[in-house]
């Protein structure tokens, strides 16, 4: 089967030729060009990715622009920078495919040093422990690398354009009941500087955003006019 592989993009010339160089037969990409001011749309083209172009700055909006133009029934997300290897995508899509998970997520693993920072990654290891509190699922890392199917996303009502949009992803597919697993995939030193760990700003942006998905979704939901309540 086909699967669309949704890669937000900005200014990733120097990972794209990698990227989609690696990328599995069946696996079709689909780049989202972000507002990028370098050759990566032009690189993306030129290896044979779909170019979506979403003016809308955030690293959600861009997510979910690559959803709304993928048309397979399972569609993959990954960062562009080169971090995540495309030839491990079928490890991921394989426990969407079998029945392990309804959302499963790449569990990072470096393979090789400094390819994860210190407090990046203890920011991580607090939010998934967070995470398996709130929703019971046994998450370790909130991974980029992930799978679903579009349908059952689409479903999710995802409403946020920012960095939070990963975490809502998670927290929305547990309220609805969905099944979320986790598989291991490696770590790599990403291309370039990280839009969230390479510099403060990103990172307190980052932050900001999750922290805002977290308290807006721990606000009950109105009830339907079909529960009676």
């Amino acid at each position: 089967m086909t699967v669309d592989v949704i890669l937000p993009c900005l200014n990733e010339e120097a990972a794209l030729g990698w990227v989609l160089g690696r990328m599995p037969d069946g696996y079709r990409p689909i780049v989202v060009d972000n507002g990028s001011t370098d050759r990566s749309a032009r690189i993306a083209r030129e290896f044979g990715a779909e170019v979506v172009h979403e003016p809308v700055r955030g690293f959600g909006a861009a997510c979910h622009a690559g959803l709304l133009a993928a048309t397979a029934e399972l569609v993959c997300f990954m960062d562009a920078d080169a971090s995540l290897d495309p030839g491990q995508l079928p490890r991921v899509t394989a426990a969407v495919l079998d029945g392990h998970g309804d959302l499963v997520l790449g569990r990072r693993i470096p393979a090789a040093a400094g390819s994860w920072p210190w407090h990046a990654r203890l920011g991580n290891t607090v939010l998934a422990a967070t995470l398996r509190r709130r929703t019971g699922a046994p998450l370790h890392d909130l991974g980029p690398m992930r799978a679903a199917r579009r349908a059952a996303l689409l479903d999710l009502g995802l409403t946020d354009r920012r960095f939070g949009y990963p975490l809502e992803m998670v927290l929305r597919a547990a309220a609805a009941g969905r099944r979320i697993a986790e598989v291991q995939v490696d770590y790599l030193p990403r291309a370039g500087v990280s839009k969230v760990t390479g510099t403060l700003r990103g990172t307190l942006q980052a932050v900001s955003d999750m922290r805002r998905v977290m308290t807006e979704l721990q606000q009950p939901r109105p009830a339907s006019r079909a529960s009676g309540r």
